[in-house]
């Protein structure tokens, strides 16, 4: 019994002292905080932000303005009445009696005209006129020889093609006219034989020719041969 009795008073002892040595702690601890800035931050960790929100009051709608006024009327003068037509005062002209007369009027003679005369217009007596000289026909000169003519090679690329191909030869007797600068100005086909197979080729080939220069045209017959090959 005396155990138990030393157990329970020793029991409030030992809770006194950790309880003192808690709260020596807590102060030991709370000035620690104190000195490196702790509490500081637990304040304002604990310490909520405080938000300020301005709320502009509302502003009730305008009133629509007023309808504009209705214009005036302007008044309608009424449409002013023409006078009364007011006849004129009836005037009374006297008219003289007519009598009953007839006056006759002659026209005067227009004055006689002359005669318009027409007069023929004379004609000149008719003069015979000379007719002009002809001109003097050229004159044939026989054994003249052209001073230049053509190579014989363009005769022959003007050989007719079918005179080449039959084999056919021919000659072609030509009148030539010279001018007295000793070109060929005309050229006339006397005879020929085949009939017109030749002409063209001949005719070509002679008005190339060139000859002495004189005073006068003249004439001088040429003979073309064609022999085939």
């Amino acid at each position: 019994m005396q155990q138990s009795n030393r157990y329970l008073e020793a029991r409030p002892n030992g809770r006194r002292t950790s309880a003192l040595i808690i709260a020596a702690l807590l102060h030991v601890l709370l000035i620690y905080g104190l000195i490196s800035g702790l509490g500081r931050r637990v304040i304002e960790v604990i310490r909520a932000p405080v938000e300020a929100t301005l709320i502009q009051a509302v502003k009730p709608p305008l009133p629509p303005p007023p309808p504009p006024p209705p214009p005036k009327a302007t008044p309608v003068k009424p449409a002013s009445t023409p006078p009364a037509f007011v006849p004129p005062p009836e005037v009374k002209i006297p008219i003289a009696p007519v009598q009953n007369t007839i006056t006759a009027i002659v026209a005067e003679k227009a004055p006689e005209q002359a005669p318009l005369v027409i007069q023929k217009p004379i004609e000149a007596p008719a003069v015979n006129a000379k007719p002009a000289p002809a001109a003097p026909k050229p004159r044939l000169r026989a054994g003249v020889n052209p001073i230049y003519r053509p190579p014989v090679e363009e005769l022959l690329n003007n050989y007719p093609p079918r005179a080449r191909r039959e084999g056919v030869s021919g000659r072609v007797q030509l009148r030539l006219t010279i001018s007295p600068a000793g070109e060929v100005i005309n050229v006339i086909v006397r005879d020929s034989q085949p009939k017109k197979l030749f002409d063209r080729a001949a005719t070509e080939y002679v008005q190339k020719f060139k000859f002495e220069k004189g005073e006068d045209e003249f004439e001088v017959d040429q003979v073309i041969e064609f022999h085939a090959e």
